[in-house]
């Protein structure tokens, strides 16, 4: 039966698919992102098994399903285990995306060496760089080489073929973009090419019991190259990024079917390859012996753990028409909106003033407990009033003025605890009901509260 080709015009962005090409999504509002796909034959997509899991499954019920638990496989390194949930789970395919440089490829050579050198099974499949220069990489990197088998094939039916051969436990795709299918006719790295040749090997992952890891390519504003349904069709997602201080990673889970989501990872760049850095509060603390206005501490939760981060603010004169409000590390519009709380609950106007403020170290500051700490700098910084080392802030700041309580304060305290803190300023409801050693703490229920005791400080 002869094949007949189809074409769709489908969002890079969205995965949106229309009849015709148009410059503009209608869903995700991006524009120049529509591109035409080249369908595969009639015959071919009859004959192909539905879903990304692979072959068809009988209807059961929901009680009847087993409840164990998936089996896991270590990788010697616990920060990566951590932001895949415990371990890397059998059956399951993890994309790990990142910019040019940030060490994706590393961080996998070092995970699958220590697998390996544990008699687990890997195989490592390169389509951009030579089997030579990856040789020379673990050479450099000092990592036992005579467990990991190496291929240089970009062919998904070709790589599949050679599994069924050796039955490797775990295969690392390096990378994602440069593979293709002979199904599709479309060129290596298109729309088409990258979503069918990852469908393809996510079904043999699942019905082999493969474990496979992903590397995929980011665009200039960092996410993710390719259609959207990449990131469906995976079970986990993470992004290796850098912090301003180029000798630290951070690795990130953006989408964990088997863990949490937001769970961090961070590591240290050297000549022998990522380290973990196993006390990232005090990396992200590395403070000037001497106080200064406007620096403030406070505890993030990140993940499973918290985090002790440095806030700084700085409060000026404008020297043009328009004052800049100006945020790095934290959403901007959440500044302005403290700032206008500051005004009507605190009495304290910045109207006139310029404002910049910044998270020590280049974390990403995504969940609201750091609000008090913001807002006690920008004070600090207007005021002049320098804040002791051993104090740290943190609670969310409702729009009425009040200090909402956050989650997981206790952990919180007893982490700054360790680290040598002697005093907090925190919601009144996060206060614990028994001491903790050496930890003087305040309870306030509304930002006026907070504010005299920065004065009394």
């Amino acid at each position: 039966m002869s094949k007949k080709n189809k074409v769709a015009f489908v969002c890079d962005q969205c995965g949106a698919d229309y009849p015709r090409w148009g410059g503009q999504c209608t869903s995700c509002g991006e524009w120049n992102t529509i591109k035409e796909v080249r369908l595969g034959g009639t015959t071919e997509r009859n004959n192909r098994s539905a879903g990304y899991a692979g072959s068809r499954s009988e209807v059961r019920l929901l009680s009847d399903v087993n409840l164990s638990k998936a089996e896991r496989i270590f990788s010697g390194i616990s920060e990566f285990d951590r932001v895949l949930g415990g371990g890397i789970v059998c059956g399951s395919v993890v994309l790990i995306g990142g910019a040019p440089g940030a060490g994706k490829s590393t961080l996998l050579l070092q995970a699958i060496a220590n697998i390996a050198a544990r008699g687990v099974s890997v195989l490592y499949v390169s389509g951009e760089e030579s089997l030579q220069q990856i040789a020379e990489r673990a050479h450099r990197l000092k990592l036992p080489a005579d467990k990991i088998m190496m291929l240089a094939e970009t062919s998904v039916q070709r790589i599949c073929d050679v599994m069924d051969e050796i039955k490797p436990q775990i295969l690392v795709i390096d990378s994602i973009q440069v593979m293709h299918t002979q199904d599709t006719e479309s060129a290596p790295g298109s729309v088409s090419q990258v979503r069918e040749s990852a469908s393809y090997l996510t079904q043999y992952a699942k019905k082999q019991g493969v474990s496979i890891f992903m590397v995929g390519h980011v665009t200039k504003d960092q996410s993710l190259a390719g259609p959207m349904t990449l990131s469906h069709i995976v079970d986990t997602q993470v992004m290796l990024g850098s912090t301003d201080d180029a000798r630290f990673r951070v690795l990130r889970a953006d989408k964990n079917r088997f863990g949490s989501v937001g769970e961090l990872g961070f590591f240290a760049m050297d000549s022998t390859g990522l380290k973990e850095v196993k006390n990232p509060s005090a990396m992200f603390l590395n403070r000037p012996d001497k106080p200064s206005s406007g620096s403030v501490v406070t505890v993030l939760w990140e993940g499973t753990r918290p985090l002790l981060v440095e806030i700084q603010a700085l409060v000026t004169e404008c020297q043009y028409g328009n004052p800049r409000r100006l945020a790095v590390g934290f959403d901007q519009n959440r500044l302005a909106m403290l700032l206008a709380v500051l005004s009507r609950h605190g009495g304290i106007f910045t109207a006139n003033d310029e404002i910049y403020a910044n998270v020590v170290g280049g974390i990403k500051v995504t969940e609201t407990s750091s609000d008090l700490a913001i807002v006690i700098g920008v004070v600090s910084s207007l005021r002049d009033k320098v804040i002791p080392h051993d104090v740290f802030f943190f609670g969310e700041i409702g729009l009425s003025g009040e200090i909402r309580p956050v989650a997981n304060g206790h952990a919180r305290l007893n982490d700054a605890a360790k680290h040598g803190f002697k005093k907090a300023v925190i919601p009144k409801a996060n206060a614990p009901k028994k001491a903790i050693d050496g930890l003087e703490i305040h309870g306030v229920s509304t930002l006026s509260e907070a504010l005299d005791i920065l004065s009394e400080m």
